[in-house]
């Protein structure tokens, strides 16, 4: 909202000496966003005056066009010869000339230059090239008798006059008008405000037939009339300087007169051509298949939910958003019908997003208007169309329908200086909830206080304080940190998840952290056609739902990096997914009266998916780069399991890892990951198709794993240090292909009896010389006796018991 600090000063006493600046500080002190303060001649240098055309000659010009050469008068004992391609001007007016070395907006310097055969010496400007509108297609001319040539016109435009700008938030709709920040600025300084005020007829009914068929969506519709307006009456320049600085531009005198007085109550309204009117106005919700061409001409299918203003011929505007063609003021217009009404705000905001509409009326009904300003909005128009326009009241006031008041509040004294930690005084509260416009009943511990109407946001106690608290000064409360409650630290849940994060670091990988919202064409390209948490309001309608898998959004983010030229990746996240329960009950919705209780709670969490947390990674590139060690190393699926490994090293537990089948892992090169006989996760190679339908590197790897199913561990013990020696010995074992190695070195582990201090795999080899579809599987064995030196003999007893189960439970023999 920009607001004239003149326009604030009529409203409100502001000191003479006070600066904008120190304006914007005392606004900013309770609680309002100021964006900055600037002047319409911040961007205008150099001497730029009034100027009187005296005289002009049109000159036609080989390219079509005719270009004007005019002696101006601006000020001086001789005119100035200018060239102008405008022809909206004509001999005697009055218009804004910048002479040589003056700067206009965008660095636009003006010089004496040749041009059509003449030297131009200064230029007849526009609105737009004075930066303050758009219009290009005439150049500005003032109000006749307004200035003498030479005179400074920035300060007849206004654009001398200081001007804030305010981040209005949500719940301040009432700031969206001078009126309001003038109510503020006066709270802010300790000044009188004085409130727009104007005759109001008796309420007859006699201005226009109204009905309204749906007062949930429009509590109140008021309306007035004018006849004979004279269509061609000009705007004040007064008027179309405050609209310009308000960021409106001039249109009409009926329409401007309309935004002049919205900006100034905050009251949105809406002009009707009266003769285009057919029957009574009504309001209603939008009919099935019903349709309606705004006033940017775009025919729209309405929704249900659409509140439309109708009459006989059917919808003519949507409701606290835009007016329709179909009575739209026009350069005939003579008879007006005024609306103002009081629309229910979500149903507004509804249409808006509904129809990509936003407009200034629906910017302040979405926020909240004050029902009670419509009389005196009404009033105000017709007065000054009946000043400025030649028109005359047609007579009659309507009023239909009873906005609900504000409930009344019981605020204890006590209460603000409790919550700001800093004392204030029982005199100062009821004098901040008056300065804002609330009505006070003063007990001696409890106040009984009446919101006033244009302030919907003070529901309960605690908006009451708010605003107690914002007048006293935030920049007063005091700036003292809690002391933080003892505690025992984090949980071994948390411990773990983070070291694994450390270990997976400490192994190369790189965390990164992704949105849980996924496609659900990326999960079914990954083959998870399982059903999925589906968003009801998505920041994206291309990723409705939360994930079931961390690896979606993982590998978007390595196809990111892909992008960017980054070709060897390993990247890891840890996160929650989403698996939606079955035949889940609807959480309740707890009341704001206290907290919720334990059934509520559990009912609460009965509701919501089962949010376990898993860690993913993908391995892609070469794991190992080229140097003069030797030739690069690409990732492959052992890499993908290794990381698994990391995982369990971290938890202290045994990870057995199984050949499987899951998508999205390719068949022949999948690893299920077992700990303590239950399935975490899996590892591996990606599926071919999978790889080519998303566009990633040619066997990319990846590994997702239950987190919570891996157990927390416990304390580690002191290694035990042996003094005695070890026997090492090594066994290669023929096995068939298709058993796994893990479940051959589990029997082995177990048949060599509690000598035997560790067992590795080392190596795997095939060739035609062991026979087909047969392997080669080498462990090296430690043997170890805790309290005597062990033989050799021992030791190969114990091997040779491993060898004989392995051979009995796999059917394995020694390689020879």
């Amino acid at each position: 909202m920009k607001a004239p600090i003149s326009w604030l000063a009529e409203h409100a006493d502001l000191p003479a000496d006070l600066t904008p600046r120190a304006l914007g500080d005392a606004l900013l002190r309770i609680g309002l966003e100021i964006d900055g303060i600037e002047s319409g001649a911040d961007a205008l240098q150099g001497p730029i005056v009034v100027g009187r055309v005296e005289s002009f000659v049109d000159e036609p010009q080989k390219n079509g066009k005719t270009i004007r050469w005019c002696q101006v008068n601006v000020g001086e004992s001789e005119p100035r010869g200018i060239v102008c391609g405008a022809h909206n001007f004509a001999e005697g007016d009055l218009v804004v000339v910048s002479l040589p070395g003056a700067v206009l907006p965008g660095d636009f310097a003006i010089s004496a230059r040749k041009t059509y055969g003449h030297v131009s010496d200064g230029m007849i400007c526009s609105v737009r090239e004075l930066g303050i509108g758009e219009d290009h297609d005439g150049i500005l001319v003032l109000p006749a008798d307004s200035a003498r040539p030479g005179d400074d016109p920035l300060r007849l435009l206004g654009l001398r006059d200081a001007v804030l700008d305010v981040e209005v938030t949500t719940d301040r709709g009432y700031c969206l008008s001078i009126r309001g920040l003038a109510r503020e600025a006066a709270a802010a300084l300790g000044v009188a405000f004085h409130d727009v005020t104007a005759d109001l007829p008796a309420v007859d009914g006699a201005a226009y037939d109204v009905r309204i068929d749906d007062p949930a969506g429009c509590d109140r519709f008021s309306a007035r009339a004018v006849t004979g307006l004279d269509p061609a009456a000009p705007t004040p320049e007064w008027m179309a300087a405050r609209l310009r600085q308000c960021g409106l531009r001039s249109i009409s005198l009926a329409v401007d007169v309309t935004n002049y007085v919205m900006l100034e109550t905050g009251q949105p309204l809406h002009a009707f051509d009266r003769d285009k009117l057919r029957g009574p106005i009504g309001v209603r919700r939008a009919l099935p298949g019903e349709k309606l061409t705004t006033l940017d001409d775009v025919s729209r299918d309405l929704a249900p939910d659409d509140l439309v203003v109708t009459d006989d011929s059917g919808a003519i505007a949507l409701g606290g958003v835009m007016g329709g063609a179909t009575t739209e003021i026009g350069d005939a217009t003579t008879n007006i019908v005024f609306e103002a009404a009081h629309w229910q705000p979500a149903s507004i905001a509804r249409t808006v997003r509904r129809h990509r509409l936003p407009s200034e009326a629906a910017r302040r009904f979405e926020r909240g208007v004050d029902p009670q300003i419509a009389g005196v909005a009404l009033a105000r128009c017709v007065d000054l169309l009946v000043q400025h326009g030649g028109a005359r009241d047609a007579g009659g006031y309507t009023v239909v329908g009873t906005p609900a008041a504000p409930p009344r509040i019981a605020l204890a004294v006590t209460r603000p200086e409790t919550v700001a930690g800093m004392p204030i005084p029982r005199d100062d509260v009821v004098a901040n909830l008056r300065a804002v416009g609330c009505t006070v009943e003063a007990g001696d511990t409890l106040l009984q206080v009446d919101p006033p109407s244009w302030r919907p946001d003070l529901l309960i106690p605690a908006d009451l304080v708010e605003e107690v608290v914002r007048l006293a000064g935030y920049d007063r409360l005091p700036s003292v940190l809690p002391a933080a409650p003892a505690g025992d630290g984090l949980t071994g849940r948390q411990k773990f998840n983070r070291s694994v994060a450390r270990s997976l670091a400490d192994a190369g990988c790189v965390e990164v952290l992704s949105f849980p919202f996924v496609a659900p064409s990326l999960r079914s390209a990954l083959g998870d056609d399982e059903p999925a948490a589906r968003l009801a309001n998505p920041l994206s309608e291309d990723e409705p739902e939360l994930r079931r898998s961390i690896l979606p959004a993982l590998l978007t983010t390595v196809l990111r990096n892909l992008g960017r030229g980054q070709r060897d990746l390993a990247l890891f996240e840890t996160g929650l997914v989403f698996l939606p329960r079955e035949q889940a009950a609807r959480a309740p919705v707890p009341g704001i009266d206290g907290p919720p209780t334990s059934e509520q709670l559990a009912a609460l969490d009965a509701a919501l998916p089962e949010q376990p947390r898993h860690l993913a990674a993908v391995l892609c590139g070469e794991i190992e780069r080229r140097g003069w060690w030797g030739p690069p190393r690409p990732a492959d699926w052992s890499d993908a399991v290794e990381l698994a490994r990391v995982v369990a090293r971290t938890a202290r537990v045994q990870l057995t890892v199984r050949a499987a089948e899951h998508a999205p892992w390719h068949p022949g090169r999948c690893a299920e990951l077992l700990v303590e006989g239950t399935p975490v996760g899996y590892a591996g190679e990606l599926h071919p198709r999978v790889v080519a339908e998303l566009g990633l590197p040619e066997r990319t790897c990846a590994l997702e794993l239950d987190l919570d199913a891996v157990p927390v561990p416990q304390a580690a013990a002191a290694p035990e240090v042996h003094t005695l020696p070890p026997v090492l010995l090594d066994v290669a074992l023929v096995v068939a292909n298709d058993v796994p190695a893990a479940e051959v070195a589990d029997t082995l582990r177990a048949a060599a009896g509690p000598l035997l201090e560790s067992l590795r795999l080392f190596d795997v080899y095939a060739d035609d010389k062991l026979g087909a579809d047969v392997r080669s599987l080498a462990f090296a064995l430690r043997f170890r006796a805790k309290d005597r030196t062990l033989t050799v003999e021992e030791a190969t007893t114990a091997r040779d018991a491993a060898v004989d189960a392995a051979a009995h439970a796999h059917g394995a023999r020694l390689r020879s």
